[in-house]
C-alpha cells in the first residue's frame, strides 16, 4: 500500500519547533553570560555558608557562646563605623566571587585508556609474580591492578612515566635472571625507544619503574672547578651523585652532577679502562682527560689506530711524546716503565733519609694508550714484544710513583687484553649502544637502566672500582683539525691546548756515551723524540 504524505500542517509544525528550540537555547546561552557574575556570587556565598557551618559544627560546645560573643562584637563595631556596613557588604560579595570561581577539575585517578594500559601491565606479570598454590595471590587474571599498583605517573602521550609495584615475598628478587625478565617485560610493554631505571627494594617487596631523561650533550670541553687528582669523565643524573660543578651549557652557566674520576697515591682506582664501539666517543674522552691532565702533569699519547686523532696535541706544553708508530710506542713505553723505577726509587732513598720526595717525582705522569691490541698485533708479526708487556711497572707500581695509565679499546678486541690490564684498570668505562651482557663483562655489574639503542657520541657508563653503575655523557671535545667539527667546539678545545714549544732536536749520542739513557733524559726534559731518535737511542 502506497504511503499517504503527512499533512502540511505537521511538515510545517514541525519546523515551528526546531526553530522555538534553537531560540530557546540562544536565549538561555544569552542569558547565562548575561547572569555569570550574580550567579558566580550565588554559588561562591553558598560556599561560603557551609564552610561556615561545618566551621561551627567543628566548634566544640564550651567554645560557642565566646564564638558568638565575639562575632556579635564584630558586627556591632562595623555597624557603628562610617561606611563599614556597605564595606562589610563589598568584602563578602568580593569573597563569594572569590569562592565561586570556576576552577579546573583536579584529576583524581586514571582516564579509560590509562586504565587500559596499567590493566595490560598487570596481567603481563601475572605469570611472574604468581604460583598455583598461593592462597590470596597479589597477581591473578582478572584480578585488580590496584592492589599491585600504588603509584603511576603518565606523560601526554598516555605511556607509563613511573610505575610503583608491588611483589609477593616469594619471587626470587635475588636473583639476576629473575630481575632481567621482569624489567624486560616492563620496558617493551611501557613503550621502546626510552631509557627506564629499575630500583628493586628487595626488603620492602617493591619495585620503582621510572623515565629517564636523556642526558644533556651540549655541555663541551671547559676548565672545570677540580682539584688536583680529580679529573672530570663527564656528567650523569642529578641523583646519582652528591656533588655538582659549574659548567657553561650554550649561553648560560648551571650547576652539572659530574662523574669524578680520582688519581695519585690515595686513590683507590689509579688506572682506567675505556671500551666502546667504533665512533663511541671513546677518543673524545681520551682528549678530555689529556686536557684535564695537562693542568698539574705531564703526558705520553700512543695511539694504535694511527688516524691522528692526538695531532692536535703534539709539541704542546707537558706532550711529551706523540707516538702512532710500533717502533715508538715500544720505546715510548720502555721509557716509561724506566721513569716509574727512577721514581720509585728516589722517593724510597728520600723517605730513608728522612726528606721529603723529591719534586721531579710529585708531578703526575699519564700514559694514554688508544687502540693497544693493534699495536699487539703488529708486533706479534714483526716478531717484537707486545707493547702491553711494557704496561706491567706502571700498572702496579703507578699509584705510589704518580704514575696513571689510561687504556681504551674496542669490544671485540677485549680478548687481546693482558692479564695485568684487566686486574690494575679497577676504573671502567662503557661507551656506545651495547647489551646488557656486554655491560656486565666490562664494568663487573648490570646496570640499573635499559640501554637505549641509538645514543649519541660519549653515551655510556661508568663504574669506579666497586661503586655503582653511573650513566655517562662525555663532554664534547672532538678534534679541533677535523673538518666536521663545529666551530664553537674547535675553539673551545683550542682554548684549552697549551702553548707550543719550539721543537728541540735531540742528539744522538755515540755508543760509547757513559750515559745509559738519552733518550730517558730528552724526555724529562720534555723533548719530543722521533720513533727513530728513541730506537736509536737504546
Amino acid at each position: 500500500m502506497a504511503r499517504r504524505p503527512l499533512p502540511r500542517i505537521l511538515n510545517s509544525g514541525s519546523a515551528s519547533i526546531t526553530r522555538g528550540r534553537e531560540l530557546a537555547r540562544t536565549a538561555a546561552d544569552n542569558a547565562t553570560d548575561v547572569l555569570h557574575p550574580l550567579i558566580r556570587i550565588i554559588r561562591g556565598l553558598r560556599l561560603l555558608a557551609g564552610a561556615g557551618r561545618r566551621k561551627w559544627a567543628a566548634t566544640p560546645k564550651e567554645r560557642r557562646n565566646p564564638t558568638l560573643f565575639l562575632v556579635a562584637a564584630c558586627v556591632l563595631v562595623v555597624a557603628l563605623i562610617p561606611y563599614g556596613p556597605l564595606l562589610a557588604l563589598a568584602a563578602v560579595m568580593g569573597a563569594a566571587a572569590w569562592k565561586g570561581r570556576e576552577r579546573t577539575p583536579v584529576k583524581t585517578g586514571p582516564d579509560k585508556s590509562e586504565t587500559g594500559r596499567l590493566q595490560a601491565l598487570y596481567e603481563a606479570l601475572v605469570p611472574y609474580f604468581s604460583v598455583a598454590d598461593d592462597p590470596s595471590p597479589l597477581f591473578a587474571h582478572g584480578g585488580d591492578w590496584g592492589k599491585a599498583f600504588s603509584g603511576y605517573e603518565f606523560d601526554g602521550d598516555g605511556r607509563v612515566t613511573r610505575l610503583k609495584v608491588a611483589y609477593p615475598a616469594y619471587f626470587t628478587d635475588g636473583e639476576a635472571a629473575s630481575r632481567i625478565r621482569i624489567e624486560q617485560l616492563l620496558h617493551t610493554k611501557s613503550g621502546r625507544g626510552r631509557e627506564y631505571h629499575f630500583a628493586w627494594d628487595e626488603e620492602a617487596n617493591q619495585l620503582v619503574m621510572s623515565v629517564l631523561d636523556a642526558l644533556p650533550t651540549s655541555i663541551a670541553a671547559q676548565r672545570f672547578v677540580t682539584t688536583p687528582g680529580e679529573t672530570v669523565l663527564g656528567f650523569t643524573d642529578d641523583d646519582a651523585v652528591q656533588r655538582k660543578v659549574p659548567v657553561t651549557d650554550g649561553e648560560e652557566t648551571r650547576d652539572a652532577p659530574p662523574v669524578v674520576w680520582r688519581t695519585g697515591a690515595r686513590s683507590t682506582e689509579p688506572h682506567l679502562l675505556i671500551v666502546g664501539q667504533p665512533g663511541s666517543g671513546a677518543s673524545t674522552l681520551m682528549r678530555s682527560i689529556a686536557l684535564q691532565a695537562l693542568q698539574h702533569g705531564d703526558i705520553l699519547i700512543i695511539e694504535g689506530s694511527g688516524t691522528g686523532e692526538y695531532g692536535c696535541l703534539t709539541g704542546r706544553t707537558g706532550v711529551l711524546a706523540v707516538e702512532c708508530g710500533l717502533a715508538g710506542a715500544l720505546a715510548t713505553l720502555e721509557w716509561a716503565a724506566h721513569e716509574t723505577e727512577r721514581r720509585l726509587i728516589a722517593a724510597n732513598r728520600a723517605r730513608q733519609a728522612g726528606h721529603p720526595p723529591p719534586e721531579d717525582t710529585k708531578r703526575p705522569l699519564w700514559i694514554l694508550l688508544d687502540r693497544p691490541s693493534v699495536l699487539g698485533h703488529l708486533a706479534a708479526v714483526d716478531g717484537r714484544p707486545d707493547p702491553q708487556e711494557l704496561l706491567q711497572v706502571p700498572l702496579r707500581h703507578g699509584r705510589a710513583a704518580n704514575v696513571t695509565v689510561v687504556t681504551t679499546d674496542q669490544f671485540e678486541s677485549l680478548d687481546t687484553l693482558s692479564e695485568t690490564v684487566r686486574t690494575h684498570t679497577r676504573a671502567r668505562v662503557v661507551l656506545g649502544p651495547c647489551a646488557r651482557d656486554q655491560v656486565e663483562s666490562v664494568l663487573g655489574l648490570e646496570p640499573h637502566t635499559t640501554p637505549p639503542p641509538d645514543v649519541p657520541p660519549g653515551r655510556g657508563y661508568a663504574r669506579l672500582g666497586t661503586g655503582p653503575v653511573l650513566r655517562l655523557q662525555v663532554p664534547a671535545t672532538p678534534d679541533p683539525y677535523d673538518d666536521a667539527t663545529s666551530e664553537a667546539h674547535r675553539q673551545a678545545v683550542l682554548d684549552l691546548l697549551p702553548a707550543r714549544q719550539p721543537a728541540v732536536e735531540a742528539t744522538v749520542p755515540e755508543p760509547t756515551s757513559p750515559d745509559p739513557l738519552p733518550a730517558e733524559a730528552a724526555l724529562t726534559a720534555g723533548h719530543v723524540l722521533t720513533a727513530e731518535q728513541l730506537t736509536l737511542s737504546e
